[in-house]
């Protein structure tokens, strides 16, 4: 694809900070045409860049993936951010309680390809031995429900997917959407493709941010953007690289292929949840 990229959102306050999966064709203008001076304000307040603001229901779509209600926006947001390089695995400051234990996941009115999508993410992450695993239902309660979403390609950029981050309580966030449009997966979806989005959806449904949340532009290319502390943390994991990691699960972009765990990514989970 050219000049094309996947960009994993991050993904932020469960319940009112939402973020999403994209594919970008471009960086867009830095002009704000329908949004006030006081809501850009308030967004750079929240550490985001206050390039390419779109107006959505409920809220602003921030750096081209990154969902701000309009509730949350006017909070003050709590402040834990801890740096050591440039790429290393970041965790959220909420995690899932409770472990072991078994997170149901259903897929609700979705076709096959995102059925067998996340049955290979739920696989990929039960292989690692965790404290956490994943189960897919049919029927009854859900701990994470996956659904679909009609959405078409705009402002040259297309959302694929999306998730929250774990509760306070230590439940995981409990919804993850897939775009149905064809331009998000073409008309007959490519399996391990819609699989890598629903397990790097489902790592930050656990508390996993983004590989490279503090500079976009590694994995995405363009100006570097931080994506900020958002309110949810970004607490470094013992382990993990202080070089670029250009593999791993977490980044917030990829080029629309198969992606799954690399080395360093099992060394962050394990941490986490072994």
């Amino acid at each position: 694809m050219k000049n094309q990229v996947f960009i994993l959102l991050i993904c932020l306050l469960a319940g009112s900070l939402i973020t999403s999966c994209r594919k970008d064709n471009k960086q867009g203008s830095t002009d704000q045409p329908n949004i006030s001076n006081d809501v850009l304000a308030q967004i750079k307040a929240k550490g985001f860049s206050t390039r390419n603001v779109h107006a959505v229901n409920g809220g602003y779509l921030v750096e081209g993936d990154i969902f701000l209600s309009s509730k949350e926006l006017s909070q003050r947001a709590k402040v834990n951010k801890v740096r050591v390089a440039k790429t290393e695995q970041y965790s959220t400051n909420n995690l899932l309680a409770g472990l072991p234990r078994v997170i149901k996941v259903k897929v609700s009115g979705l076709g096959s390809a995102f059925v067998q999508g996340t049955n290979l993410a739920i696989q990929r992450y039960n292989a690692l031995g965790l404290r956490i695993r994943f189960q897919r239902v049919t029927s009854g309660n859900a701990d994470i429900t996956i659904q679909g979403f009609y959405e078409g390609p705009s402002g040259g950029y297309i959302t694929l997917g999306s998730s929250g981050f774990p509760t306070d309580a230590g439940d995981p966030f409990n919804e993850i959407q897939m775009n149905t449009h064809p331009a998000a997966y073409g008309s007959n979806p490519n399996v391990q493709y819609v699989g890598s989005v629903i397990q790097h959806e489902i790592g930050h449904c656990i508390g996993m941010r983004h590989t490279d949340y503090m500079d976009r532009s590694y994995s995405c290319g363009g100006d570097p953007v931080d994506e900020g502390d958002g309110g949810v943390g970004a607490v470094y994991l013992p382990g993990t690289p202080s070089d670029p990691d250009p593999d791993s699960w977490m980044l917030a972009c990829s080029n629309g292929g198969n992606r799954t765990f690399n080395s360093n990514d099992i060394i962050a989970l394990s941490y986490l949840y072994q």
